[in-house]
This record gives structure tokens, sequence and C-alpha cells, in this order.
């Protein structure tokens, strides 16, 4: 027996060094890259690798040795009642092919382990596996083996003894859990020399102009408004702007792979993206470059015209394209129906590229389907009716329904149909309720909201960010887009954070909408000061709130008040989605406060009426109109912490 032992140890030791570590690293990597962008992990084995399979599964939804985000792995043997019914009515060899074809999707990984490499059911899910898109791994014993041959790639032990083949298999799966959190706790460079990370977006270019002026009066010839003082502005559309928007991030590198037409327009768009540091590849080998014209006056737009748009001639894939994409955090795919998405070599080349990085695609009706391992696809309402073909009502359940149908239809992980100033709904299972991810309340002009959201979500989950997060972070970019004046916003000078309660009047204004002004104390916020702020701001386009600082609390109500100093009642006004912006004034009357916003609408609650407000005459200086909302009664603040001080008092 201490011989069979030393034996079983030597053994052991012969193998071990041969295992092939380059290739657990390299897919601890790729796990790492895929499974927090919503890809999961499926794993199969039979008896002592059912035990390993399990064990795999179990570290990368608990942890391993690091902390971190629960990463999805599901071992196909641990489900008993499928285990036994689908044996039942299917066979054995169907035990794991089945569950793979259930829960499979283009850009997951199987990984089957068999020591003999011959197993029938693990034959099986590896074909079910390549015939659905999956990335299929083996670990096996010693090469050549049927497993080995059937799989994208295999780990194979070189050893005669099931019992070393396992313990080897063992140590490859600690290795594979270790490189999996060593990738997700070290930076990801994406191969960028100076240390940034690189994003490739793809889609068809157009140049956008906008022809801005002033608009005060209508035409004699016509019942049309004649616009004056016009100055023209140029940027690159389409997949362009994506790229431009991308560019400003910190951060990162941005490629754009394109069809750029060989003339003038196009020649405009490309030094505009090249003067932001875009790096352009350009597959078009002639044509002409859409122009996107729209007049606009007081922020509004009047009339827009478009030049005929027709598919561009497109030449062969240079090696570059290949080169940037094996590069690549992540790949956005900005689909504008001119023909790039069609290109063959092109879609294999994304389709490579899917396997081991996140890629956002966002489709056009006339475009081509996602390639298969698209991580997210993000068409909006108008896009996913004509995309399902689905009827039914442009409302949350039937954008959710569309998400799924297309979730269904396409080869990718997940559907986000977007929704405007509603927010977005992410699908990740048919079968699964929708997530709702909803967006605060915005004015401003939307062109180019679809690309800053697509472009967000891109680099977010190319920082590893899961998808519900990068989601709700594009939801807000989107929003913080078209708040500060969406394109327009690309040619001011750069602030250094967001607006202030004042200039955000300044914007609105200038685009022609309606400043609404509310003020008071807010101490201990209740339904009262909801109801008031809820109706104020449905009298226009924006809801500023100036409040009491604690100084003029004090001194109108006395020491003992506020109950809340000033900058958390600010945060928790500027929390509430009807709320747009908070000033803090000193004094003890709201004059010099608004005699700077000088609101277009002064609203006070309704308690007020009947009563002559004492700043009315200063908001009728400029125009400005003093209203009262209905009060809602049994909510006054002072009541209530009377209640509360005698209670106390009472224990």
């Amino acid at each position: 027996m201490p011989q069979s032992g030393r034996a079983h140890i030597q053994e052991l030791t012969t193998a071990l060094p041969r295992l092939d570590t380059g290739r657990l690293r390299s897919w601890g990597g790729l796990l790492a890259d895929r499974l927090p962008a919503g890809a999961r992990l499926l794993v199969a084995g039979n008896g002592g690798s059912a035990a390993e399979a399990q064990h795999l599964t179990s570290e990368l939804v608990g942890r391993y040795r690091t902390e971190r985000a629960p990463l999805s792995a599901i071992a196909l043997h641990a489900d008993s009642s499928s285990v036994t019914a689908i044996t039942n009515d299917y066979g054995a060899s169907e035990v794991f092919a089945r569950q793979v074809r259930a829960h499979g999707r283009p850009g997951d990984i199987l990984l089957l382990l068999s020591t003999s490499g011959t197993s029938p059911n693990i034959l099986a899910a590896a074909q079910a596996g390549r015939e659905l898109g999956l990335t299929v791994w083996a670990l096996t014993g010693p090469a050549p083996n049927p497993l080995a041959e059937a799989s994208d790639q295999a780990v194979c032990v070189d050893a005669d003894q099931v019992a070393t083949i396992q313990e080897c298999h063992l140590v490859a799966v600690h290795l594979l859990c270790a490189a999996v959190d060593a990738h997700l706790t070290q930076p990801a460079t994406a191969a960028e020399p100076t240390g940034r990370r690189r994003l490739v977006v793809v889609g068809d270019v157009l140049l956008d102009r906008d022809i801005t002026g002033t608009a005060d009066r209508l035409s004699p010839e016509a019942p049309v408004p004649v616009v004056a003082d016009t100055h023209s502005t140029d940027r690159p559309g389409g997949a362009g702007l994506a790229a431009l928007l991308a560019a400003g991030e910190p951060g990162w590198h941005v490629t754009l792979v394109c069809g750029l037409g060989q003339d003038g327009p196009g020649a405009r768009a490309g030094a505009l993206l090249e003067e932001a540091g875009v790096d352009v590849i350009n597959l078009a080998t002639s044509g002409n470059t859409p122009v996107k014209t729209r007049v606009r006056a007081a922020d509004r737009t009047l009339l827009r015209f478009d030049t005929p748009a027709a598919p561009l001639p497109l030449g062969t894939l240079p090696d570059q394209v290949h080169a940037r994409l094996a590069e690549a955090a992540a790949v956005l795919v900005c689909d504008y129906g001119r023909g790039i998405t069609s290109h063959e070599e092109l879609r294999q080349a994304l389709t490579d590229a899917a396997t081991g990085r996140p890629l956002v695609w966002d489709p056009h009706p006339k475009g081509a389907v996602p390639v298969p391992g698209t991580t997210l696809a993000v068409p909006n309402t108008d896009e996913a009716l004509l995309l399902s073909a689905d009827t039914g009502p442009r409302d949350l359940a039937g954008d959710a329904a569309r998400a799924a149908l297309l979730l269904s239809a396409w080869p990718v992980t997940q559907v986000a149909v977007t929704r405007g100033s509603l927010g977005a709904v992410l699908v990740t299972d048919p079968d699964a309720h929708p997530q709702i991810v909803p967006a605060r309340p915005a004015a401003g002009d939307t062109c180019g909201a679809g690309d800053q959201l697509a472009v967000t979500a891109a680099l977010m989950l190319g920082a590893r960010q899961l998808p519900s997060h990068a989601l709700a972070q594009a939801v807000d970019a989107a929003t913080a887009y078209v708040r500060a004046g969406g394109p327009a916003s690309l040619t001011r000078p750069p602030t250094t954070g967001p607006l202030g309660p004042l200039e955000l009047a300044e914007r609105v204004r200038a685009r022609g909408g309606r400043v609404v002004g509310a003020g008071g104390v807010f101490d201990l916020l209740h339904a009262g000061h909801l109801s008031l702020l809820e109706q104020a701001r449905r009298l226009g386009d924006a809801l500023i709130v100036c409040i009491n600082a604690d100084t003029s609390v004090r001194r109108l109500k006395g020491e003992d008040r506020p109950v809340v100093d000033e900058q958390e009642r600010a945060a928790l006004l500027e929390a509430l989605d009807c709320v747009d912006g908070v000033l803090i004034f000193g004094e003890d009357t709201p004059e010099e406060v608004l005699g700077q916003l000088r609101p277009d609408i002064w609203v006070k609650g309704g308690d007020y009426a009947g009563r002559r407000i004492p700043e009315a005459d200063l908001v009728d200086s400029w125009g400005g109109t003093v209203v009262t909302v209905p009060y809602l009664d049994g909510n006054s603040t002072t009541a209530r912490i009377d209640r509360l001080t005698q209670r106390a008092g009472a224990r």
C-alpha cells in the first residue's frame, strides 16, 4: 500500500507540470470579460467530474478569494428533477444536450469535463453547444480524444489513471477561478500602450448640419416663419456622432470602422472626426455622404431636409480592422441602414470579436440582424415595433413584449428597448420579469440621445459593469445630454460639472421653455410638500426650488428650527424627479434670489389662496405669473414637530 501511494503521488507530480496553465489563464480572462457582461457559463460532467463541475460553479457564483460581483455559472447535473425527467423521456445521452439548448445563448460558454473524452452525453452536449454558437471548452484525459476534437479548445491531462486526471482537473478549476479573480481586479487596458481602453464603433457616417437663427415673423408669401440672422454648424452624424461622443470620454481611445462617401460632405465629416481624435477606417470605395440639415430657431427644429442616401460600395476588410477589434475592450455597432452591417467579412469579424468582449448593437429596421454573441441590443420603441412586427400598444407592457420577441429571434444575450423620456426596459430572459430603468425628466434637443445611450452602455460594459448597471448609467447619460442642450453641447466650451440652477434656467428659457419656481423651508419633507412640487413641475419645463438657509429659518421660526439642515434639505429635494434644481437663500424673503432666477411662474401652496403674496409685485415686474396650487390639508411641518415633541414628553 505505501508503494501504491508513492506511485500515485509520482504520477500526479509528473502530470501537473504538463498542465496547460497558459490556456487556463486565457479561459479565465474570457470568463471575466463575458460573465459580468451578461453571458453564462454552463458546466457538465459525470461522476467525479460532476462534483468538480459543481465545485467550479460554486466558486464563481460565490467567490474564490477576491470579493466581487456574483457570476452566472450553472452546473447542469445539479438539477435533479430535470436530469431524471430528461433521462426518462429522451434517454441518458440527451441529459446535458437538452439543457444546453434550453439555457445556452450565443456568447455563453460551455465547459465539459470528461476523463475519457468519450462519454456520449458529454459529446452530445458539445455538439448542441457548437450548433447554438456557444464557445465550447473541454477538460479531458490524454489527447487525442473525441471530446477534445468536438470542442473549440481543450486542456488535456496526460496521465493514465482516472484519479490522477480528476485531481489535475481540480487544480485546473482552482487555476481558472484564480485567473478570473486576477482579471477582474486588474485595470483592463485592452492592449493600449497608453493605458487607455479602446472602443471600436462600426456603422455608417452622415454629415449633420444645423442652420440656426431667429424667427419672429411670418412670411407674407405663406404662413411660414422667416428665419434670419442664421449661422451653420456641422458635425458628424450617424455612427460618426457616436464615435464623437465616445471620444470625449476620458480614458478611452476610439476607432470608427465606417462607410464614408468620397465627396465634400464625407471629407468634412472625416476632418471633424480626426480633430476629435477618432481613428477612422473607411471601407467605402466611392459614393456620396448623406447630409441631414435642420433649420432651427428658439431651440426648436422648424424643418429638416435630407440629401439622397444610397448604399455605399464597400471594399474588402483591411487587416487593421481585425487588429483594432482584437485590442478592443468593447464594440458598438450603430446601424443606419446603409448596408455596412451586411458586409460579410465585417460580420464575421464582429462575430469573432463578440466572443472576447461585450458588443452592443444599435439596430435599424433596414439593417442586418445582430451578429451571434451580441451582448446587448438597444432598439428604440419605433425600431422595436418594425423589427418585431408586433402591433401591440406603445406602452411599457408593449415594449417589454417586443423586447422579449426580439430576444427570442436574435442571437443576443439581452435586449433593451429604449423609450425616450421614459427610460428603457431590459429583458434578459423571455420568461422572466423585465427590468425597468426610468429616466429623470429632461427637456431639450433629443437629437443624438440614442447614440449617447448606446455609447455609454458599451463603455460601461467594456469597464466590466453589469448590464443592468450599464443600462442605468446609459439612461442617466442620455438624460444629461438632453438637459445640456443635445448636439449643441458638443460645440460649447466644456463645463467643470453639472449645470447650476441659474444656468439651467437660462438654457430652458433659451430654447423657449418655461421656468417654474417654488419656495419655502421644506423642513421634514412630507406629502404636502411633494404634492406642491409635483403640481408645480407640471406647469413648465424646469422647476427650481428656493429654500431658506438655516440662519434664515432660525430667525423666522426659532432656535430649534430647522430640524433638517440646509444641505440635507437640498439633497432630498434634488433627489425628487419633479425638482430640477435647488437654490439656498439666506435672507428672510426670497426676493433677491427671485431677481436672479426670474421664473416665468412662481408657485405657492393653496394656503395662500385669497391673499396677496408679498413677492408678487417683483414677479410681475419681469412678466412672470404668481399662482397657487391646491393645498393638501393636515400636512403642517410645525404641527408635526409639536406632535412629536408632545409624544416625547409623554414618555
